[in-house]
């Protein structure tokens, strides 16, 4: 059962669309992540599901009813969405207690004072609060007071929770935590979550399907695996992970079955898995962990440039290196067991199946390091 459809959304701040015709939808139970750069659009989308920003156009549809629709006039007011958000900025009230903050919600809609209590404390437990129920809320932690705002939203049992940036508040290593408690949460919960992140290893590692965003559009949606090893456009696939992204022209001579060659503009050339790409000014997008550096060229190699060493950087899981073939800056990740010098001349190869053909222009790039 669809949970929420987002159809043909646009969001303006005077004459400025920062949502411009956005669809998708999440599925009964689904984790759905909007992710995207700063001002991509994902929040003004989140704010919109939640009815705190009016669209200009587009429908919004909850469990198959209507909560927006500017061509029938229907805008459903926030308090009668049966919604429920999670703030970057936790919005615990400090002038209560962990209880009085988890109880509200269901104050406002009427609850009796046992079942409220029973809601609470069966909520406080899902988040591992029991022993601090009543706790002013100034005498917790970040990570504790994120929890406190999870047990809050679900406690009443919304039809959707809502996630801006939830985890950016904390540190790592407690970021990290909450990342894996809040998904074991959610998958318990049952409630479909539509979670908004710039951060592409919390929508990667937490979502069910990933909407990536740009400039208020949908550059791509799929499950983290197909968006991850199949990116659509250069932005998806230099957003997402450390990526080398290289533009050049087709090559009309046969290579092989189900084979594309692409002559990149410093003269070399890249085979990849074929793709329906119509314009002959191509790009092809490879992972800086799928190329592979070998002081010979292995046997079997189709993609292998001599190249050399530039740079050399070590990330303790990890060393990254900096490559220039023939003018072409590369970027390399390896395992730190058997370094290259800088400087050094060495082969580096990639698997045509990692080497993913997409519609381009421009000059060729190199990814950053993973967001």
């Amino acid at each position: 059962m669809v949970a929420l459809e987002v159809k043909d959304l646009v969001v303006t701040y005077d004459t400025v669309a920062a949502v411009d015709g956005v669809s998708f939808v999440a599925d009964s139970g689904e984790f759905v992540a909007l992710l995207g750069p700063s001002g991509c659009g994902k929040t003004s989308t989140l704010r919109a599901i939640a009815g705190l920003e009016v669209p200009s156009s587009g429908r919004i549809s909850v469990l198959g009813g209507t909560v927006f629709d500017d061509v029938n006039g229907i805008n459903v007011p926030t308090e009668r969405r049966d919604l429920s958000m999670v703030f970057q900025s936790y919005a615990i009230w400090p002038h209560m207690t962990v209880f009085e903050n988890v109880v509200y919600g269901l104050q406002l809609r009427n609850y009796s004072k046992a079942e409220a209590r029973i809601r609470v404390e069966e909520a406080l437990e899902l988040v591992g609060l029991s022993e601090f129920v009543d706790r002013p809320a100034p005498q917790l932690s970040g990570g504790q007071q994120q929890r406190v705002a999870l047990a809050r939203s679900f406690v009443f049992e919304p039809k959707l929770l809502l996630f801006d940036e939830p985890l950016s508040n904390l540190d790592a290593k407690l970021r990290n935590q909450m990342r894996n408690e809040l998904k074991q949460l959610q998958e318990r919960l049952g409630i479909t979550s539509i979670y908004v992140t710039h951060d592409q290893e919390e929508a990667l590692s937490m979502a069910d399907r990933v909407i990536v965003m740009n400039n208020g559009h949908v550059e791509q949606g799929g499950d983290p695996l197909s968006i991850y090893y199949e990116p659509a456009t250069p932005f998806v696939a230099d957003f997402i992970g450390s990526s080398n992204i290289v533009h050049g022209e087709r090559v009309d001579e046969p290579i092989g079955p189900g084979l594309v060659a692409v002559r990149l503009d410093n003269g070399g050339i890249v085979v990849c898995d074929a793709r329906d790409v119509a314009s002959n000014r191509l790009a092809v997008a490879f992972k800086s962990v799928h190329l592979k550096l070998t002081k010979n060229v292995l046997p079997d190699a189709v993609n292998a440039w001599e190249v050399r060493v530039t740079r050399r950087s070590f990330a303790g899981d990890f060393v990254e290196y900096q490559l220039d073939w023939n003018g072409q800056p590369l970027l390399c990740r390896g395992l730190p067991d058997e370094l290259v010098e800088e400087g050094q001349a060495i082969f580096c190869s990639v698997a045509p199946e990692h080497a993913v053909l997409m519609q381009g222009s421009g000059t060729s790039t190199t990814g950053g390091l993973a967001r």
